[in-house]
């Protein structure tokens, strides 16, 4: 039997293969350190094989997607004067398939697909972790939490915060009915009570930020382009001017405290000085990629110890930024920078002056998502991470060509003018 090639790779057309490929990415990101090598091997069968397909449309010109690949590139070459090359090249390697992978993506999935598949995807997450979660003792903060199948509460904190913004969106942007509409309910509970029981303030704080985020671009959309434009910069002005209201009058310690939390973010700002002075040693390319955490290196097995990690792995400076600094130096944050500024400002733009966007809605929404999350994690910046695949997803839709109107796509496209009685 002989199957159509549009059924695999044909945005919009391929939902029947699309759809689990995404949900079983999700599930091998979330439990690849579990699972090892058949996670990680089941999700590169999922998307490299599609090259064999039709290799011209799947990949694509490479050519427009020269400045996403400008990070992994840093950090493949990371390896000539890493402390410990090894671990970088490994690393790297596996960082730029990540890459090669999420752009493979963008080719043959629109974002609807991409958004029920996450759907399901969290779905099969949450589920496992209750079936199969523990609670596990803080001892920094002195309290149990929830972390589900994970090593870490905040990352089954951050696959609920995905799943109750995918779930939103599927309804409120995408307007789905019926089957999906069900699935969004049930999932968007499972996200709710995953999201209660880790106790993660991060997760919390910025799943009501982006949701409210959503909601607040339905306003904006409802405008012409060029009222949009005046009201954003207006909007954002306020946002900046409240935030640093905030930080003056108390309202961070204030919204900390209702999640048990001090100004030290459970000892994240001692470690964030540890990151820094870290990174003061090597300021212009770093250690290497993922050269630092390695056992047997005195700074990193002090810092296991003060922070009560015992298996000696899976630990970082909880910021993105701080994180880049010490591995990859000033030469690694601002690519990663100004990638990500791309993005954000890319999307935005759509978003503005398109009559109508709605995967620069939500590309532009999940964006903000990682933006916010990047001061407290690094969710961006290690490969078989949900996070990763679609910050690449979204910056690989900038760099695609524009499609025709098409079935199942969403695009640019101008509404109906009006018929007058």
């Amino acid at each position: 039997m002989r199957i159509a090639k549009s059924a695999l790779i044909q945005p919009g057309g391929n939902a029947a293969y699309a759809i689990p490929a995404v949900a079983l990415s999700l599930f091998c990101f979330a439990y690849s350190i579990k699972f090892g090598q058949v996670a990680i091997l089941l999700y590169y069968a999922l998307w490299l094989p599609l090259i064999a397909v039709d290799y011209k449309k799947v990949l694509g010109s490479y050519g427009r997607y020269m400045w996403i690949f400008a990070f992994a590139t840093l950090a493949f070459l990371s390896v000539f004067w890493s402390a410990v090359p090894s671990v970088s090249l490994r690393a790297s390697i596996q960082y730029l398939t990540q890459v090669i992978c999420a752009l493979i993506a963008v080719r043959v999935l629109d974002v609807r697909t991409l958004t029920v598949g996450m759907i399901a995807g969290v779905g099969i997450v949450l589920v496992y972790s209750l079936l199969f979660g523990y609670y596990e003792y803080d001892p920094l903060d002195g309290t149990f939490s929830f972390v589900g199948a994970f090593a870490s509460k905040n990352q089954l904190g951050f696959y609920a915060s995905l799943g109750l913004i995918v779930c939103f969106a599927a309804v409120f942007i995408f307007g789905e009915r019926r089957l999906w509409m069900a699935a969004a309910g049930v999932v968007g509970l499972l996200s709710a009570y995953c999201l209660l029981a880790c106790q993660s303030a991060t997760s919390v704080l910025t799943t009501v930020v982006v949701i409210a985020l959503i909601v607040g671009l339905r306003v904006v959309l409802a405008l012409t382009p060029n009222q949009r434009k005046l009201l954003v910069v207006g909007g954002g002005v306020a946002v900046i001017v409240l935030a640093v209201a905030g930080v003056y009058l108390g309202a961070v310690d204030a919204v900390l405290g209702i999640f048990g939390k001090d100004s030290t973010l459970t000892g994240r700002t001692y470690l964030w000085q540890q990151g820094i002075e870290a990174a003061q040693q090597n300021p212009i390319f770093g250690v290497g990629y993922q050269a630092y955490w390695v056992q047997g290196f005195s700074e990193a097995e002090r810092l296991w110890e003060e922070f009560f990690i015992g298996s000696r792995s899976g630990f970082h400076f909880h910021n993105t930024y701080i994180e880049t600094a010490v591995e990859l130096g000033l030469a690694g944050v601002i690519t990663l920078a100004l990638t990500l500024l791309r993005i954000l400002w890319g999307h935005l733009r759509r978003l503005i002056e398109d009559i109508r966007n709605d995967e620069s809605y939500l590309l532009f929404a999940i964006a903000v998502l990682l933006t916010i999350r990047s001061f407290v994690e690094i969710d961006i910046l290690t490969p078989y991470n949900v996070g990763t695949f679609l910050f690449y997803f979204a910056a690989g839709k900038l760099a695609a060509p524009r499609r025709l109107p098409a079935a199942g796509n969403w695009r640019r496209q101008r509404l109906p003018e009006p018929v007058m009685p």
